[in-house]
């Protein structure tokens, strides 16, 4: 079984104490904002039941949410629009929407625990592959980032372009989703950069 807190224990041990995990989530959708969020826990804190948001159910991610919330030294979270997106690449994005919230945080870090990523700030930091299964922190910040990204697509997004499914596809390539953006074409909120890949909307962009 995988320890959760070895990286922390590790930063823990050099006298680290702020240590943020950094995480984000909507890379990979046609529509909205990359999110990311950054999120501190207290030294020696266990979760239980915290791990990658893609491997836990809604009502478990729901849940856990609001543990971390409860629980948490320092939580803040990153934003980065389509147009962004479209302007710097998407990579470039979601490493702008992990600065944002690293700066954002109430409490700063004195440490960085990332997945997959370098974020552009003078804090020593460590990037992990599939940090997100490997860290608590970086598990926590997924969930966050995934939570309230899920929640702007069932509310704000939603009932701003209620005829595209958001709600339902998160803004990801399903066959719905892209039938909505033929029959329609893209809204400001989509990703023009991304669309040029799919065949089937081709002609509302061209």
């Amino acid at each position: 079984m995988t320890d959760l807190l070895m990286y922390e224990k590790e930063c823990w041990a050099q006298t680290y104490q702020y240590i943020a995990g950094v995480d984000e989530v909507g890379r990979g959708c046609l529509f909205g904002d990359v999110v990311a969020a950054a999120v501190i826990l207290p030294v020696g804190l266990v979760l239980e039941g915290v791990d990658d948001s893609k491997k836990l159910s809604e009502k478990k991610r729901e849940a856990l949410y609001d543990l971390i919330m409860e629980q948490a030294v320092a939580i803040s979270v990153g934003y980065a629009d389509a147009e962004t997106i479209d302007r710097i690449n998407i990579k470039q994005a979601a490493r702008l929407a992990m600065k944002k919230a690293v700066l954002g945080l109430p409490e700063a870090a004195d440490y960085l625990l990332v997945d997959a990523e370098k974020v552009d700030v003078e804090l020593p930091q460590l990037a992990i592959i599939k940090g997100d299964a490997t860290s608590q922190s970086i598990a926590a910040a997924s969930i966050i980032a995934k939570v309230t990204r899920d929640r702007l697509c069932k509310g704000e997004w939603e009932a701003k372009y209620p005829e595209y499914g958001i709600a339902i596809h998160k803004g990801y390539a399903t066959k719905l989703h892209r039938e909505q953006i033929t029959a329609m074409g893209p809204t400001p909120m989509h990703r023009r950069s991304f669309l040029k890949n799919l065949e089937v909307v081709q002609q509302t962009l061209f």
